[in-house]
């Protein structure tokens, strides 16, 4: 199984090497494209018609100069195109939880959404901050992704890919959550204004909204929380509309 890796917190980030180490003990095909930089909220969005710059900083680790989603692109187009694309793509493990709005905002689920383009099963991972680590989490992660490989029929649907949320600790128990609303950017702060211009700051954080069954009460709770996401989310207007 040939794996791709990509991630939005940057190339050196504790949670990349986390998720690479769990899928190690599974494939020894595994290939790592990250940002040279961490990129919050960095979404889907890509680079275009400007110069991308791919760096090997190890055996099939490269670093890039583009968005997190451009770790996908570059990959497919170039590093791993053609007969040699993946089985699968992993994003994370973020270092912080992805819920709510986050499904929009998310770098680690824009690498996930970017892959779906491809047809190619996409998983992004992320996990609470200053989760408590502990020898076997690589090998039981590892463990939890083949499972997954092996269950793909049951998961994998054109447009679709998964979100999974890990608690503090591992091993843990899974359950499928539903969305809830946890507002970020949801303030400004003006750090400087004069004349004509105003200079604002949109400070890190979340409302830490919460209601029962939703992903954070979930994950609060010690559970593993999985769902599906489709990036085309199409609602059907009403005939009546059309006519009136």
């Amino acid at each position: 199984m040939k794996i791709l890796i990509c991630n939005d917190d940057g190339i050196a980030s504790p949670g990349l090497a986390r998720l690479v180490a769990a899928a190690q003990t599974i494939s020894d095909d595994v290939w790592v494209v990250a940002p040279e930089r961490k990129h919050t909220a960095a979404g889907p969005s890509l680079t275009m018609a400007e110069p991308i710059t791919m760096r090997r900083t190890a055996e099939r680790w490269y670093s890039c100069s583009g968005r997190p989603a451009d770790c996908v692109v570059t990959a497919m187009t170039w590093l791993l195109a053609g007969d040699d694309r993946p089985d699968i793509v992993l994003g994370g493990i973020n270092d912080g939880r992805n819920v709510a709005e986050d499904l929009a905002y998310s770098g680690t689920l824009g690498i996930a959404r970017e892959a779906s383009f491809w047809g190619v099963p996409a998983i992004g991972f992320s996990q609470v901050k200053s989760p408590d680590i502990r020898p076997g989490d690589d090998a039981w992660l590892g463990g939890l992704i083949a499972d997954l490989w092996r269950k793909r029929a049951d998961w994998v649907l054109e447009g679709h890919w998964l979100s999974i949320n890990l608690p503090s600790s591992l091993p843990a128990e899974i359950r499928q959550p539903k969305i809830g609303r946890d507002k970020i950017a949801r303030r400004s702060e003006v750090v400087e204004q004069g004349g004509d211009r105003t200079v604002l700051v949109v400070p890190r954080g979340r409302e830490r909204t919460s209601v029962e069954g939703d992903e954070n009460s979930t994950i609060d709770a010690g559970y593993i929380t999985i769902n599906r996401i489709n990036w085309f989310g199409e609602t059907r207007l009403a005939q009546g509309f059309l006519e009136a």
